[in-house]
């Protein structure tokens, strides 16, 4: 099934806007290889604002799958920290309390240079690709497991 016919929400950090943009043109690439029929983007200002951005859209019902795409790149405090397991964190509580799959393509890196060979043009891998990727993968399972004829009356060991 993939992403046939199927709406995405691309929730992006714009706080690097040009490694956004190369994470957005990832992650759209793969839904689109894959048949999505809507790919809406959603702009938030940076990475810790990501989860709130996709549980807006994941209780929309309009969507069903969103992948959440940014860059944070350490610094020299450990803002970088809290920002990225805040992110991650809430990123993932939104899919656990949804089961709205959310991908997680936010670039977690200690220097410009590793951004860059984690997106589109890099060399290491395309990571709004990759996330996009996993939502699909995630609806996919989704989709078996519905699927599956489910046991009737009590199980019994």
């Amino acid at each position: 099934m993939g992403a046939e016919n199927r709406r995405f929400a691309l929730v992006v950090g714009r706080f690097y806007a040009d490694l956004a943009e190369q994470l957005v043109a990832g992650a759209r690439a793969e839904l689109e290889e894959h048949g999505a029929s809507v790919v809406d983007v959603y702009d938030v200002p940076g990475a810790f604002e990501l989860p709130l951005a996709a549980k807006y859209a994941a209780e929309s019902g309009r969507y069903d799958g969103i992948v959440a795409l940014g860059a944070v790149i350490r610094g020299e405090t450990d803002h970088y920290d809290y920002v990225c397991g805040e992110c991650a964190r809430g990123v993932q509580q939104v899919q656990l309390a949804t089961g709205i799959p959310v991908g997680f393509g936010v670039l977690t890196v200690d220097t410009m240079e590793q951004a860059l060979a984690r997106v589109g043009s890099g060399g290491k891998r395309d990571s709004g690709r990759h996330a996009a990727e996993a939502v699909v993968a995630s609806l996919e399972v989704k989709e078996k497991v519905r699927g599956q004829r489910a046991p009737t009356g009590f199980v019994t060991s």
